[in-house]
């Protein structure tokens, strides 16, 4: 029986290296050896889905490093947030951690670069492909979610769920709630449980220590490189237990590894801490090369953190437009940009551009 082509569909014209469909996961599985998986930075996807609109929860798109190409085909509002990796609207710039406005046929670009590794595109109504275990999110090593559990290819036409309400474009997050994707990150550490199985000079060691984030870091797990961190008598192998999203393992090469979204449920390898949920994010966006060091923390400090991150999303009040506005093609010395004016009847208004101010006349449309 063929599947009907739904109305409202986001196309994939470029997957770029890896883009896949992800939501916050599927918790309540791992007894059965089924990853949680979800958004490596759900975080970002969180604020992305608020701004369009949308339950956290819902899917949207995880772009990797760029490269990737897409096209809307009915009006919609949308918002890209996580890494710069320079996103492109029809040609012109498209503003982070902001709801934007799209037509049918307009195309959203990401030309790589910037900071940090992954953006998410949230739109209003969320990605809605059909779930699996109760969610849409991709899954590449179970082959679960998503679409066909795969990485996405152009062609696709990921269908778009029916929005209660769509908010304006322009809708912002406050500064003080995006984080800073950077070069170096410190990144807070509760031990356990098995610190134990390092002497007092390893903990010292990893504490101490910068590492860098190695080229084979992936939605599993951040690998990390520089120094060494043995175990007591090398003894880095244990009777396989239960690991969680963060975990720090070291191998017997002596290199932690952070794990992420796509981790296994159990693991063989002794666990030296466990990061803060909240600073867990920062290492999912860290490229090869980025910097990194460690802080230790106790339990009732990670919680204070993580009970202080959700207090500041339930309470968010979002930057809105001091005026109804709408928007327009504007192009200028042959660059097309999509820019947002005061609507009005018939004047002119002052839009900045890359630092310039034109004045360009305004009209009912």
């Amino acid at each position: 029986m063929s599947v009907p082509k739904p109305s409202r569909w986001f196309r994939v014209l470029a997957p770029g290296p890896l883009s896949t469909v992800q939501d916050l996961g599927r918790p309540g599985y791992q007894r059965l050896g089924v990853s949680v998986s979800g958004a490596a930075d759900p975080y970002a996807l969180r604020l992305g889905n608020l701004l369009a609109g949308n339950e956290e929860s819902a899917a949207g798109v995880e772009v990797t490093l760029g490269g990737a190409e897409f096209e809307f085909s009915a009006p919609a509002v949308f918002a890209v947030t996580g890494a710069d990796l320079g996103a492109v609207f029809n040609g012109g710039p498209v503003p982070m951690w902001e709801a934007v406005g799209a037509a049918a046929g307009d195309r959203l670009s990401f030309a790589g670069g910037g900071t940090g590794l992954r953006a998410y595109v949230c739109v209003a109504g969320g990605i809605d492909p059909p779930p699996a275990l109760g969610s849409r999110a991709t899954h590449l090593a179970a082959k679960l979610g998503g679409v066909d559990g795969r990485a996405l290819r152009a062609g696709d036409e990921l269908p778009l769920g029916s929005p209660d309400s769509a908010p304006a474009p322009g809708r912002r997050v406050p500064g003080g709630l995006i984080p800073g994707y950077g070069g170096e990150i410190i990144a807070r550490v509760v031990p356990g449980p098995q610190d134990d199985r390092f002497p007092r000079e390893s903990l010292e060691t990893f504490f101490e220590s910068e590492f860098t984030v190695s080229d084979r870091t992936d939605r599993m797990g951040v690998r990390l490189d520089g120094s060494e961190v043995p175990a007591i008598d090398g003894a880095h192998d244990i009777v396989s237990d239960a690991v969680v999203t963060g975990a720090i393992q070291v191998p017997g090469d002596g290199h932690p590894i952070v794990l992420l979204s796509d981790r296994q449920t159990t693991g063989g390898y002794v666990k030296l801490g466990v990061v803060a949920s909240v600073d867990l994010p920062l290492l999912a966006q860290s490229p090869p090369g980025a910097r990194v060091r460690f802080r230790r923390i106790t339990v009732e400090q990670a919680q204070a953190a993580a009970r202080e991150r959700e207090a500041a999303l339930r309470a968010i009040v979002f930057d809105e437009p001091a005026a109804e506005m709408r928007q327009y093609q504007l192009v200028v010395c042959g660059a097309n940009y999509r820019v947002q004016v005061p609507a009005a009847r018939g004047g002119e208004a002052t839009v900045r551009v890359d630092g310039v101010e034109y004045r360009v006349e305004v009209a009912e449309e």
